[in-house]
């Protein structure tokens, strides 16, 4: 496997080479009272996204279990700038922008026509050794190797 070139300076969601994404159209059980997506359906968005990259990169949830460790979200952050509404298509874009201690991912919500931004997102997921439950503070060796990168630590 060759070693991936990474940017020069900060990874970001615009620059990172590691993304996925997915369109849905807003069904009407994702709305509420006031007639725009409910808050926390959001969050439904972004695992939807956060598993298409997972697949892409061969580390998803499966896999990662099969490795030996759980990464559960010890943070997460979302800001609304637009609402979404029933029947409207948007895309939703996870990207991980820092992996080495943990693995964080910016996720971006657009209108699928327009590309107007509507919320965007982080989340933090930290290694956890399922057999002995000890939180990991490098990030194992396999996800390293599934992003195509040199680990840093003795192996």
């Amino acid at each position: 496997m060759t070693e991936l070139q990474l940017p020069k300076g900060k990874i970001t969601s615009a620059n990172s080479p590691w993304t996925g994404e997915v369109e849905l159209q807003v069904q009407f059980y994702d709305i509420d009272p006031m007639e725009v997506v409910w808050h926390g359906r959001y969050i439904e968005y972004f695992e939807a996204a956060r598993c298409a990259l997972l697949d892409k990169i061969d580390y998803n949830y499966g896999a990662m279990k099969e490795s030996g460790y759980m990464w559960p979200i010890i943070d997460l952050q979302v800001r609304y700038s637009n609402p979404a509404t029933f029947r409207q298509r948007i895309k939703v874009r996870a990207a991980i922008v820092e992996w080495e201690n943990r693995l964080k991912m910016e996720y971006l919500v657009t209108d699928a026509a327009s590309g107007q931004r509507l919320t965007r997102g982080v989340t933090t997921q930290v290694a956890v050794q399922m057999e002995k439950r000890e939180m990991c503070f490098l990030s194992p060796p396999v996800l390293w190797q599934k992003l195509g990168l040199p680990y840093p630590g003795p192996t």
